[in-house]
């Protein structure tokens, strides 16, 4: 093995394309979700721009159409969910007390795969034309018969790369929680987020593969000429639709979990207090995940499926909202009586509550088979559907980085800055989507490109495109508040919020290479807390100060990614020579890992010693 410093080490950007350590690739996954997220922001200020009066040309149909895919498209794919798996990735090891993720490499791998599929996905852009079937994708739309351009092509291809990188990300997270805890850390000892995390993970084991299996149906009808959904040769319309949701509908949960994590840390931090019912909240948080596996079909009430498959659909849907209820009260239960301060993040989390009760109370109206016939397809959907996404995922992300931004960067965010980023973000998210239950319910379809005057649309609309607007200011503020910080120097505090709870404010800010010197020793739920109340300064180690083994840097997943690519293109023009020199380049480097894995480096006590780490 060889000794630590006579590792190659690489600086500057070459150290960013070969990193296998968890905490940059979590910032890597930050700045991917970020960028995603404000090419998804403007597609949608695109579209409350064409919607803001009527009869309005500001774009054509077919644009229009495209800006509504591409936006759905990449909010939920290549932007929520990176975003997660940012604080996932800078979280979750240190939270169990772990030096990387049971598989560093993979890790990157799962980075590199994703960015590839979504660059790959907004190169449609430039190449005749973007995805115009919508975000789902509904078939006989997204066959060759309605879109014979290869925007769908991009669609199909980009989704599968981009969501090899996420199924790869969630089992490598899977093994990480089983495996490496800290001594002592039971699984009823384990933060909220990383309990989030860990049936996430689980989600994705399940969910993905059904998107998996569906893309590859919808490729062969495309690329081949299958015949899975093209209805003309006998194809079945319906099936993509379960296939779709079966994976669609736990997607949502996969995108809220760790939302529900994020706020269960951040308002037992602001309020100084234990989290209220932890157990229940473990066992509220299992139950949705496998009742989410159970809904499906409550996207299609009004395909026909008959009035029993509509009732037990129902029924399961309703059920959602008692895990989802006990979650409420004990957040609000854990606020009670507390010290609470209004930190941005904390504005963000409190503010998250009854947003999403709302988004919660729509969902259960959706619920009810009957009254859907009325809600489906308008913009009541849109509403109910973003008051659960933004004003649940996004205002747990925002909180979230808020958090653990001096965790991650070892700088402080800018308050002020941060609470008006709260309050323009917050009063703009209302404004633009709690008009448009009425609008909804007034009858305005969903996914129009144009509406007709004197419907009584008009202000509703023009109200919401202001409200659209603000939250672009909003997420100015953030990106201002984040270069603003960046110019400061690193002085956060290990414990930067004072009262830190869970073990990642055991140690600096910003973590060293190997997280931990000497592996914690976990004595309760909330141990650092627990440690800080006996008088301790730091965590009683479960271990003697030794040799601590590190992963080797590597451009391979990189290289794998970029080879993926290439196939894609390859085989979406038919360019067979292509799409097997991509794959050949994928494969190859597989082999070369396994021949050539040089097994990592090993840290010795003494070059701890040399940074000032007692034994």
């Amino acid at each position: 093995m060889a000794h630590a410093h006579a590792v190659k080490r690489y600086s500057g950007l070459m150290d960013w394309l070969t990193t296998v350590d968890h905490k940059k690739i979590g910032i890597l996954y930050l700045i991917a979700g970020g960028f995603f997220f404000l090419v998804g922001g403007l597609e949608a200020i695109l579209i409350r721009i064409q919607l803001w009066q009527p009869q309005n040309d500001f774009v054509s149909a077919e644009t229009f159409n495209q800006l509504l895919t591409m936006h759905g498209t990449t909010m939920i794919f290549l932007a929520a969910m990176p975003m997660l798996f940012a604080l996932m990735n800078a979280v979750v090891p240190l939270q169990i007390g772990a030096r990387d993720v049971a598989f560093p490499f993979v890790n990157a791998l799962g980075f590199w795969t994703f960015f590839a599929g979504g660059v790959l996905l907004n190169v449609s852009w430039f190449a005749g034309g973007a995805p115009d079937a919508g975000w789902t994708s509904y078939v006989p739309l997204a066959t060759t018969t309605y879109s014979s351009g290869h925007g769908v092509d991009y669609y199909v291809i980009g989704l599968q790369i981009a969501g090899i990188g996420t199924l790869i990300g969630g089992i490598n997270f899977l093994v990480t929680i089983i495996n490496m805890r800290a001594p002592g850390m039971s699984f009823m000892r384990m933060p909220m987020f990383t309990w989030t995390a860990f049936i996430t993970s689980a989600l994705i084991l399940f969910a993905f593969p059904a998107l998996t299996v569906g893309l590859v149906a919808l490729m062969f009808d495309r690329l081949f000429s299958g015949n899975f959904f093209e209805v003309n040769n006998g194809g079945n319309a319906v099936l993509w639709e379960h296939i779709f949701w079966i994976f669609g509908h736990p997607e949502v949960y996969i995108l809220i979990l760790p939302a529900f994590g994020v706020i269960s840390e951040v308002i037992s931090t602001f309020s100084r207090k234990r989290l209220f019912g932890y157990s229940s909240m473990v066992f509220a948080t299992v139950l949705i995940g496998f009742l989410g596996f159970m809904v499906w079909a409550h996207h299609m009430f009004t395909t026909g499926l008959g009035p029993v498959a509509n009732a037990l659909f129902s029924i399961a849907t309703m059920l959602i909202a008692v895990p989802t209820g006990i979650k409420i009260f004990n957040w609000l239960f854990t606020m009670w009586g507390g010290s609470i301060r209004f930190t941005a993040a904390n504005l963000f989390a409190i503010g998250f509550v009854p947003t999403f009760v709302m988004g919660g109370v729509t969902g259960v109206m959706l619920a009810a088979a009957p009254a859907d016939y009325q809600y489906h397809d308008t913009y009541f959907v849109v509403a109910h559907f973003h008051y659960v996404i933004v004003g649940g995922l996004i205002f747990g992300i925002f909180s979230g980085l808020h958090y653990w931004w001096p965790k991650m960067f070892g700088r402080m965010l800018n308050e002020p800055l941060g609470k008006l980023t709260f309050w323009t973000f917050f009063t703009g998210f209302h404004l633009t989507f709690f008009l448009q239950h009425f609008l909804g319910l007034m009858g305005m379809p969903r996914r129009v490109w144009t509406y007709l005057d004197g419907m009584g649309f008009n202000n509703l609309n023009m109200i919401s495109t202001v409200g659209a607007m603000l939250m672009g200011f909003g997420t100015i503020f953030f990106l201002i508040n984040v270069v603003v910080t960046a110019m400061k120097p690193r002085n956060a505090l290990g414990d930067a919020w004072e009262d830190g709870r869970t073990l990642e404010w055991s140690i600096p800010s910003p973590p060293p290479e190997y997280n931990f010197a000497q592996t914690p020793l976990v004595r309760s739920y909330d141990p650092f807390w627990k440690e800080k109340m006996e008088g301790k300064k730091g965590m009683t180690p479960a271990e003697p100060l030794g040799s601590i083994h590190m992963p080797s840097p590597s451009i391979l997943p990189l290289v794998m990614s970029v080879g993926l690519f290439i196939a894609g293109l390859g085989f979406m023009y038919h360019i067979t020579i292509v799409g097997i020199a991509g794959l050949a380049i994928t494969f190859g480097c597989m082999f070369l890992r396994s021949v050539f894995d040089d097994h990592g480096f090993h840290i010795e006590p003494e070059e701890l010693q040399d940074k000032g780490v007692k034994a």
